[in-house]
């Protein structure tokens, strides 16, 4: 067997180590996550994920889950990332500096009762802390998806999903799991249909 084969093999067992370290703590708050933004949901309000780089495409990604679908056909579901709309960000970097690039947004779209989701592999980026902080003065409920120490996010969130790997690479990839697993909780909660034989 090839070494690039025995590197994949590696990798792959490295990334499903991860997640098999999840404790029970991590677990019910993941469970608590999908509660939460599932009477969100059906009461009306939004989830809204933001983050940089990799975890800017897990945003978009989730959203899409939500609003597309999922596991089956089924009325939309209210999702949004605020990583895409290019104009927005570069104005806004531009005008007031890339630290605002989310918590302006928040701030004209954001509402009491929403669920805003910082997607941040070290919880310390400025402008992941920022859109929190303004988030937080909005009245949305604040969710941390971070790796395991959940940094400056530790402390200002309302439920923290950290991750126990400090490798942003295998963070990630726990991220679009757990992020898989929130938005099919959702579904099933808000989509009942989908269980209907007919």
């Amino acid at each position: 067997m090839s070494a690039q084969i025995e590197e994949i093999r590696a990798q792959l067992r490295e990334s499903a180590a991860v997640r098999e370290r999840f404790s029970q703590e991590l677990l019910e708050n993941i469970s608590r996550f999908a509660e939460v933004a599932s009477v969100a949901i059906s009461r009306g309000k939004k989830i809204v994920y933001f983050g940089n780089g990799g975890s800017a495409a897990d945003a978009q990604h989730l959203a899409a889950e939500l609003v597309v679908r999922l596991k089956g056909n089924r009325k939309a579901l209210a999702g949004l990332a605020l990583t895409t709309n290019t104009s927005i960000l570069t104005a806004a970097g531009n005008d007031f500096g890339i630290d605002s690039i989310f918590s302006r947004q928040i701030e004209s779209i954001v509402a009491s009762g929403d669920v805003l989701v910082a997607l941040s592999t070290s919880g310390n980026s400025v402008n992941i802390v920022r859109g929190v902080e303004v988030g937080r003065g909005r009245g949305a409920f604040l969710v941390a998806m971070t790796g395991e120490t959940g940094g400056e996010l530790r402390d200002i969130v309302d439920l923290l999903i950290n991750v126990p790997s400090r490798d942003a690479q295998r963070i990630q990839e726990a991220h679009i799991t757990v992020g898989h697993i929130v938005c099919s909780l959702i579904e099933k909660s808000c989509c009942p249909e989908l269980d209907d034989p007919k």
